[in-house]
C-alpha cells in the first residue's frame, strides 16, 4: 500500500506551527509496513487543496489529509476535498448525532458547517475534540490538533496495512564521503534498502522485508567499516 499525506495550514509553511502530525503520520504508516511516497503542506485554500489532493489520489492508494477543519473562515479543508471528488458538502446527520449524544454537545450549541462534509462520505468521531473527519474516495481527512489527529487516526489505523520491513542501523566513524562504494556494493549484494544520515557520526540504516539478510548486510558493511566505539 502507499499513500501521500498532505498537511494543511498557513502556520505550517510560515513555521509558527512545527508540522509534527506529518512525522508521526510517516512513523505510525512505516510501522504497519506502508510506503509513504508524499509528504506536502500546502496552505489553508480550497483552490490548493483541490488541486493536490485530486492529483494524489489518482497516485495513490490512499491520501491523508491532515489540518483546517471546523467551522471558522480558514477551515476550508472539507470544502477542498468535496471540490477534489467532485462533491457538494451537506449536512452530515450521523455526524451530527455522534455529537450531540456520545459528543455530549447540544444542537443548539455547534456552530454552522460543524457537520459539513462531503456528500457520502464516511463520517470519523473525534474523540478529543469537536469538528468529525471524514474518508471520501480514499482520502482521510484528519483534524489538524495532534491530540486529535492521533487519536482519529488509532480509530483507522487498520485500514493501512502493507509489507512489514526490518530495520537496523549501523554507527560509521568515516566521514559520509568516503563510503559512497561501499554503501553501493551492500545494496547490490543484498536485497536492502541503505541510507546515510551524517551527523556526529554517520548512521546507516538498513531496510528490508526478510530479517535475516538485513543483518547479513549490516554484518558485511559494520566489517568494512570503522565503528563507533561504545563507551
Amino acid at each position: 500500500m502507499n499513500v501521500a499525506v498532505v498537511t494543511v495550514g498557513d502556520e505550517l509553511l510560515t513555521g509558527d506551527t512545527v508540522n509534527t502530525n506529518a512525522a508521526w503520520l510517516c512513523g505510525q504508516l512505516t510501522a504497519r509496513g506502508v510506503a509513504v511516497e508524499r509528504v506536502t503542506t500546502i496552505p489553508d485554500d480550497v483552490a490548493d487543496i483541490a488541486r493536490v489532493v485530486n492529483e494524489y489520489r489518482a497516485e495513490h492508494d490512499a491520501v491523508i489529509v491532515t489540518g483546517g477543519l471546523g467551522p471558522t473562515h480558514d477551515d476550508v479543508t472539507m470544502a477542498g476535498v468535496a471540490a477534489a471528488v467532485g462533491r457538494n458538502l451537506e449536512p452530515h446527520e450521523e455526524a451530527r448525532e455522534w455529537l450531540t449524544g456520545e459528543g455530549g454537545y447540544s444542537a443548539e450549541g455547534l456552530v454552522d458547517g460543524t457537520t459539513e462534509l462531503p456528500a457520502r462520505a464516511r463520517m470519523l468521531p473525534n474523540t478529543e475534540g469537536v469538528a468529525p473527519g471524514a474518508v471520501v474516495e480514499g482520502i482521510y481527512v484528519l483534524p489538524g490538533v495532534p491530540s486529535e489527529m492521533k487519536a482519529m487516526f488509532e480509530g483507522i489505523a487498520d485500514e493501512f496495512h502493507g509489507t512489514a520491513t526490518f530495520t537496523t542501523v549501523v554507527d560509521v566513524d568515516e566521514p559520509e564521503s568516503e563510503l559512497v562504494d561501499r554503501l553501493a556494493e551492500v545494496q547490490t549484494r543484498y536485497d536492502v534498502t541503505v541510507g546515510s544520515y551524517p551527523g556526529e557520526s554517520v548512521r546507516v540504516k538498513f531496510t528490508a522485508t526478510d530479517e535475516s539478510v538485513l543483518e547479513e548486510a549490516a554484518a558485511w558493511l559494520a566489517s568494512r567499516v570503522d565503528l563507533i566505539e561504545e563507551e
